[in-house]
């Protein structure tokens, strides 16, 4: 019941702060002040690792690769071949159109079958940034977070602006954080404004930790629903105790 943008923080040791999270189903960007969300400083993006898998598949489908090694792409081998090929390109025109600007990159399917993925590892995570790559028409990640920071009262917004964290495994591609930081400091450009994120290793399932420690703390406790109250009350109670 909690929100994930908050446990990101809290699992970066913060109460306060712009979470910029990319996750499997769905990205969010949520303004935290002192533990609180920012109803207005929250938005979110239909563009995930879901359909970031998708896309890399359509890729590959129109690649001339021989079909049998497509054959054998199953969801689970997609996201492997994702998460250990692809890459956010800091600058995707210039590698779109300038040959030679990437590095080509192979991987073995299970049934023995190599594939060769070139211009498809940095065009795959591209629609975090550019969602009209997938036909839709929302702002890309980066422009939801500068959103969010607009929205922000003044007094908050320069803290905010000192505690953005990345959280989500689609946040794990290489490139990403600089990615993010780049098109931030676009934004403020001429504002004399200098952004920075946080990105740790441990991003991917930064959510799950800042539960577990947010669980760990005694003030929690008292939002425990006990069997009793299950019974009595049933499920939904946990909306009340919560």
């Amino acid at each position: 019941m909690a929100n994930s943008g908050i446990l990101s923080l809290c699992a970066h040791g913060r109460v306060s702060g712009l979470a910029v999270e990319a996750g499997a189903a769905l990205s969010h960007v949520t303004s935290v002040c002192e533990g609180r969300t920012l109803r207005e400083g929250t938005c979110c993006l239909g563009v995930a690792g879901e359909q970031l898998s998708e896309h890399l598949e359509r890729l590959l489908l129109e690649s001339p690769m021989e079909p049998a090694a497509l054959q054998a792409l199953t969801r689970k081998v997609l996201t492997q071949l994702k998460e250990r090929c692809c890459y956010v390109s800091l600058d995707y025109e210039r590698e779109l159109w300038q040959k030679g600007s990437h590095h080509p990159a192979r991987f073995q399917t299970p049934d023995g079958h190599w594939i060769t993925l070139g211009k498809e590892r940095f065009c795959c995570p591209e629609p975090l940034f550019q969602p009209k790559l997938l036909q839709h028409s929302c702002p890309g990640l980066h422009q939801l977070a500068w959103q969010s920071l607009q929205a922000a009262p003044e007094p908050v917004r320069r803290y905010l602006l000192g505690n953005i964290v990345l959280s989500g495994g689609s946040s794990l591609f290489p490139g990403f954080p600089e990615r993010m930081c780049l098109e931030l400091n676009f934004l403020y450009q001429g504002m004399g404004i200098q952004v920075e994120v946080l990105a740790n290793p441990g991003r991917g399932t930064a959510a799950w930790a800042g539960g577990s420690m947010a669980a760990s703390l005694t003030s929690f406790q008292h939002t425990w629903m006990t069997k009793g109250e299950y019974q009595e009350h049933g499920a939904e109670y946990v909306h009340t105790k919560f």
